[in-house]
């Protein structure tokens, strides 16, 4: 199979967005003791970064048709560099919030962008393939930045510098606040992505009819549908969860089980990216012998868990079962999503677009895990995530979409 040039670019537009989107969570301890913040404000740093997510969508779907997939990437890249710019030269809590909200509006454009453009380059018979190859780049990012962040803390600052990269960033920031440097990085990448990408030459778009957002008719009618709530609901839960495992679990291991938050920490959470990754490849062998809901099941069962053990075990339980957690979660997202879509038979681009402002649970779990972490505690407010947990459970038992993943005994039959 020949991999066009644009294809590969697009990859790397997925490896961009992760490692924007996800690095947030071993940032959070840095961030929660450079400001004096409190768990309860430390969650509107999410918070802000995904309810652009829902805010943002829809809009962007209705937004690309108009002005074309090039103008609205180069526009998304602009406001990533635009709040990595404005909280790198006033780096406070504020700016953080507002930096967090425009880095993720920006993402969330590109999101809704990306997937169509995919299969317009690779073509309509490659489009699986190369989605789960996309998926791969998205995982390697997620794994890769907390690597990076562990070792800019590590070296910005730290003596004698190492050589000339580093001595820039001594210049740009204080020692304490050396992971500001992570936001010095992203605007590069940002202002290096919009200039690419507007140097490069896409090609033409044409919207299938279950890609095309309509905010009339379509709209109207599917808020109509139990099932579009709850699977809206499930998006929510999924990404509600992730994130709130991601963001939190960092400040857990220091506060629990005095662990590093900058080093072992966010290898903790490099890890939970990494095997989420992986049990990506493991649930597309999965789906291909078993029903996608009893996979969701299975899998639902297997992350709490694990987060039962990381929440109550001892310290070299909790570094490991934390990760499993990300691994169990891998193929949630993929399952609900095709499930949902399976389950209404039209206005599937409009459906989609409302399932995406669900992400905004991002935004909303870890803000509740972080305030019920003042009241009761970190470990007692992570609690919270049974409940999204189980909610994911229980699709896989109500799910009844009218048309069933192809699994290779259904094929031979």
């Amino acid at each position: 199979m020949r991999l066009p040039p644009i294809v590969l670019l697009i990859f790397f537009i997925f490896f961009v967005i992760s490692f924007l989107s996800n690095i947030l969570g071993p940032l959070i301890p840095d961030i929660i003791q450079s400001f004096d913040l409190s768990l309860g404000l430390a969650g509107f740093l999410p918070f802000c970064f995904f309810v652009a997510y829902g805010v943002a969508s829809i809009p962007a779907g209705v937004l690309v048709e108009k002005f074309g997939e090039k103008t609205m990437m180069v526009a998304a890249f602009g406001l990533a560099f635009a709040g990595a710019v404005t909280f790198g030269l006033n780096p406070v809590f504020g700016t953080a919030l507002l930096s967090l909200f425009l880095i993720g509006i920006g993402m969330a454009i590109l999101q809704v962008v990306i997937n169509p453009l995919l299969r317009t380059a690779g073509g309509d018979v490659n489009f699986a393939f190369f989605s789960v190859m996309a998926q791969l780049f998205f995982g390697a990012a997620s794994f890769l930045s907390p690597m990076l962040y562990s070792y800019l803390v590590r070296n910005v600052h730290a003596g004698e510098a190492q050589n000339g990269l580093i001595r820039l960033f001594n210049s740009l920031v204080t020692p304490e606040l050396k992971w500001v440097t992570l936001y010095w990085v992203f605007a590069v990448i940002a202002l290096l992505m919009a200039v690419l990408i507007g140097l490069v030459k896409f090609p033409k778009v044409e919207l299938k009819e279950d890609e095309r957002i309509d905010t009339g008719q379509a709209f109207r009618v599917l808020l109509r549908n139990k099932f579009v709530w709850m699977y809206f609901l499930g998006v929510f839960c999924y990404v509600g969860t992730e994130q709130g495992v991601a963001n939190w679990v960092s400040q857990f291991l220091q506060v629990y089980h005095g662990v590093d938050a900058s080093t072992t920490g966010a290898t903790v959470v490099s890890w939970f990216w990494g095997l989420l990754t992986i049990g990506c490849v493991l649930g597309l062998f999965l789906l291909k012998i078993w029903d996608s809901r009893r996979v969701l099941v299975v899998f639902a069962m297997g992350a709490i868990l694990s987060l039962l053990s990381g929440l109550f075990g001892p310290t070299q339980v909790a570094l490991w079962a934390f990760p499993l957690v990300g691994f169990f979660a891998s193929v949630m997202w993929s399952v609900i999503v095709s499930l949902a879509l399976n389950s209404v038979s039209q206005y599937h681009g409009t459906f989609a677009g409302i399932l995406c402002t669900g992400i905004v649970g991002g935004a909303v779990v870890p803000l509740i895990v972080g305030t019920l972490g003042d009241w009761i505690g970190l470990r007692n407010g992570m609690l919270f995530l049974f409940l999204t947990l189980g909610y994911i459970l229980s699709i896989g038992i109500w799910a009844r979409p009218l048309v069933n993943n192809a699994t290779l005994k259904k094929r031979k039959e």
